[in-house]
């Protein structure tokens, strides 16, 4: 099995989702007392989020990249950055490693592509709706993709930095997130990405009309498909 290496912290909930979700799908394709083998570097939020009020993102850029590193030499055989909105950086993060960084949008794409979808909404925090870095990852991959209108962007920023990221669950809020899916559905959305590592914790698949693209879960399973790639079945 190998290492996986799990930058963190931004926010400490969504990571310990993170966390959770990885060591249950390893039980589960394992078995028995079998957990993953990982390494979590975990990062001051405090000290990351003022810099991206003011777009200050060398700074973030200097602060993960360290902690990617340390990861790298603790023995982590690939890192998975444990955020959405801040794989604005990833190129600048992979180039400091030898080792892989799996981008969050990759596995994604690949279950959105698997369900016979070409067009999705994005919900996230404002840079990852509004910036190229992510929706350009899915429209490489033939994926449309739409957002919600500028109120309602506010919105979910505001919620994730105000409520879910302090783990606050405000059934209000919830209801207002439905409500902008229904929206980007009636435009023509085949389907939902929570483009924010936050999000799961608010919602459930069920609630939605349309296929929802949980993030987290899936940059979860993918680490520990990576994890175990190499191991013969039965050993």
């Amino acid at each position: 099995m190998k290492t996986i290496g799990l930058l963190g912290g931004m926010s400490w909930e969504s990571t310990l989702e993170y966390y959770r979700l990885i060591n249950e799908e390893t039980k589960h394709r394992r078995g028995g007392l079998h957990s993953a083998r990982c390494l979590l570097y975990s990062v001051d939020f405090g000290e990351i989020e003022p810099f991206m009020q003011v777009d200050e993102w060398d700074q973030i850029s200097q602060i993960l990249v360290k902690a990617s590193r340390i990861l790298e030499a603790g023995g982590a055989d690939f890192l998975l950055l444990c955020t959405n909105t801040m794989h604005k950086l990833y190129e600048t993060i992979q180039e400091a490693l030898t080792i892989e960084l799996i981008h969050i949008a990759d596995p994604t794409a690949e279950e959105i592509l698997k369900a016979g979808i070409n067009k999705i909404g994005l919900l996230g925090t404002k840079p990852t709706m509004e910036q190229d870095f992510y929706r350009e990852r899915l429209q490489e991959k033939g994926i449309d993709v739409i957002i919600p209108g500028e109120q309602d962007r506010d919105v979910v920023h505001r919620v994730i930095f105000k409520e879910l990221c302090l783990g606050k669950y405000d059934m209000r809020s919830q209801q207002e997130y439905i409500r902008i899916m229904n929206d980007l559905t009636a435009q023509g959305a085949e389907g939902i990405v929570l483009g924010c590592t936050e999000i799961t914790l608010l919602l459930k698949k069920e609630e939605v009309s349309v296929p929802v693209f949980d993030t987290t879960s899936l940059h979860a399973v993918k680490a520990v498909e990576r994890a175990l790639e190499d191991e013969i079945p039965g050993e």
